[in-house]
């Protein structure tokens, strides 16, 4: 895994938040995200796809549902940063991102997760 991208992936703010989720939840699709950050799907979405390229998380599909997780082969100091830095989004945006998403009605059911 190259650095830089890592690095620019976690410069941005919700960016650190859709990771916080993805490591508490473990895995996550588009509209449970739109529900917790409470942004329009495009912005989810685009912020996904960077840390695709970036190979910080992983997909799957299922149905019509595509799921976010982090990525299995992440680096060893790349899971250790995630998680230092999960600690510190708790205490922030984080802790009420996790809220709307516990009360997010119709979450998808993952038969697969």
């Amino acid at each position: 895994m190259d650095a830089q991208p890592f690095f620019d992936s976690l410069s941005d703010a919700t960016r650190r938040r859709i990771l916080a989720l993805l490591q508490g939840e473990g895995e996550l699709c588009v509209c449970e995200l739109v529900a917790a950050l409470g942004l329009p799907q495009p912005k989810i979405s685009r912020h996904l796809a960077v840390m695709r390229e970036a190979g910080l998380i992983a997909m799957r599909r299922e149905g019509t549902w595509i799921f976010y997780r982090l990525h299995p082969e992440l680096p060893l100091w790349a899971y250790r940063i995630l998680e230092i830095a999960g600690r510190d989004a708790a205490e922030s945006e984080s802790g009420a991102d996790r809220v709307r998403l516990a009360g997010m009605a119709d979450r998808p059911i993952r038969c697969c997760g």
